[in-house]
């Protein structure tokens, strides 16, 4: 199923997209518990598609693809590298990304995004897949030079709109071997593999849920790969997801 999040006359829903179609279905409430269609399809194109869900908190793990630690001129972390993106940076497909007047050097990072669908607390490993919803793509956009300045990620990481997220949630997926890449202005940045990361999905939902509860909802940003680079006004960036789709967002002036 891909699950999409999206708003028709002014109101917030939930519903089942199909691309080939053109169509999305909607589903009564939230997808968390069951999934039930109420009936009802509209086109694509009559919805405008937002952040697939709205989470309590979004768990973001730093340097867990090997190269892109390298390329940072950091060491591989022997247990995951946990910080928390704001909720309130979250961005919808299509939303414009805005440059901060803080910041001198904003860059993109494409990364696969995981959504929980249970309550998660020290679950397992062998035991993660059940509490998850499914997968999309995210877009953990980084103030770099204040990243660098402040030494910790809150303020670097935490600007309105850094957090785009979509274009929906697909749950059937296998995390383990699904390319990300990067675009900007079409030209790619970023080409990886969730196969090179550090911490599986699974090890990363066994680890989090260990420090932190997850609930329904929350997203893990499970890390980028290598090829991050600065982005520019008017800039149009694309995070790809092998299996999942596109997100597009373009950059501009605050």
């Amino acid at each position: 199923m891909r699950i999409a999040r999206y708003e028709f006359e002014g109101r917030a829903r939930y519903g089942l997209a199909d691309p080939e179609s053109g169509k999305v279905r909607e589903i009564a409430g939230e997808p968390f518990d069951r999934v039930e269609a109420t009936g009802v399809a509209r086109r694509l194109e009559e919805v405008r598609l937002l952040a697939p869900v709205v989470p309590g908190k979004i768990v973001a793990v730093g340097l867990n693809y090997k190269d892109h630690a390298r390329e940072m001129g950091k060491k591989i972390p022997e247990e995951p590298l946990l910080f928390l993106k704001a909720s309130s940076a979250l961005n919808d497909p299509g939303g414009e990304i805005v440059y901060p007047s803080q910041s001198k050097r904003v860059d993109h990072e494409a990364e696969l995004a995981v959504v929980i669908g249970r309550v998660a607390k020290d679950v397992k490993e062998k035991d993660a897949a059940a509490h998850i919803l499914g997968y999309t793509c995210i877009n953990d956009v980084t103030a770099r030079d204040l990243q660098v300045k402040d030494v910790q990620y809150a303020r670097a990481k935490g600007f309105d709109t850094f957090a785009p997220l979509g274009p929906w949630i697909v749950t059937d997926f296998d995390p383990t071997e699904a390319s990300v890449r990067c675009l900007v202005n079409g030209e790619v940045r970023q080409d990886g593999n969730t196969r090179e990361m550090g911490a599986s999905v699974f090890r990363l939902v066994e680890f989090i849920s260990s420090v932190m509860t997850l609930f329904p909802g929350d997203v893990i940003a499970t890390g980028t790969p290598p090829g991050v680079g600065s982005l520019r006004v008017g800039d149009v960036v694309t995070v790809e997801v092998g299996g999942i789709g596109a997100l597009t967002n373009r950059v501009v002036a605050p």
